[in-house]
């Protein structure tokens, strides 16, 4: 297998998730040139609530969605690994997938879905999280986890950080300025017609902009996205 090599790799539930939590940080390391992955586990196939539209029609639709917003973003990179949409389980298979991943594309920070969010969140989104994190650190560091995968060309692969988003209140460590990248936000959300297309009104816009503002409060910048930063040392 060969390296595709990115500064950031995100790891998103499913399609439109990683455009809530960070397409104004993507959006900025994209336009300072560095390079930025997308893998999305799951394509969405329940997404809606129009018991008429075939599941699988709805996979492909989010699928060419999110394509679209990584391209608004400048993302170079999206894969799908089509696991069924509240489907998700913390398997050893699964894990194996993200460690793939993470050694295919060497990045120095990973930024995913924060599993330990409180009471509702969606499932997939802990899962996700869970298995990012294990599979981080220490499965995509460690030679003897997956040999088979060094034995394709997928060498071990230490990275420095995870970012978490839509992290508790109290839980968030970092904020990323997102002023000059807002619109760019807005645009990509945008791009996800089956998910936003009824809601993404001037109230959904104001509601998106209010929340990045109280994120920025107290930093000298205006707007922001805010997650759990976890350095890894060893």
């Amino acid at each position: 297998m060969k390296t595709q090599e990115a500064r950031c790799l995100v790891i998103s539930p499913h399609p439109d998730d990683a455009e809530f939590g960070a397409a104004g940080t993507v959006a900025g390391l994209t336009a300072k040139g560095q390079s930025v992955a997308y893998v999305v586990c799951t394509s969405g196939d329940k997404g809606t609530d129009n018991p008429n539209v075939n599941p699988d029609d709805l996979a492909r639709i989010r699928e060419e969605e999110q394509r679209q917003a990584a391209a608004v973003l400048g993302v170079q990179d999206v894969v799908f690994l089509r696991y069924p949409d509240q489907g998700l389980e913390d398997t050893p298979e699964f894990r194996k997938r993200l460690v793939e991943q993470i050694r295919t594309f060497r990045p120095e920070v990973v930024i995913t879905s924060d599993p330990y969010r409180r009471y509702i969140w969606h499932r997939d989104h802990r899962i996700v999280g869970r298995a990012v994190i294990d599979a981080v650190f220490p499965y995509a560091r460690d030679h003897w986890s997956y040999p088979d995968l060094s034995e394709q060309g997928l060498e071990p692969h230490k990275v420095k950080e995870i970012w978490l988003w839509a992290p508790n209140e109290e839980d968030i460590n970092f904020r990323s300025d997102i002023t000059a990248t807002f619109d760019i936000k807005l645009k990509a959300l945008r791009c996800h017609t089956s998910q936003v297309k009824d809601k993404f009104s001037d109230e959904m816009e104001k509601w998106l902009c209010t929340r990045a503002r109280d994120m920025a409060e107290g930093e000298k910048f205006r707007l922001a996205e805010g997650f759990h930063r976890a350095v890894i040392w060893f």
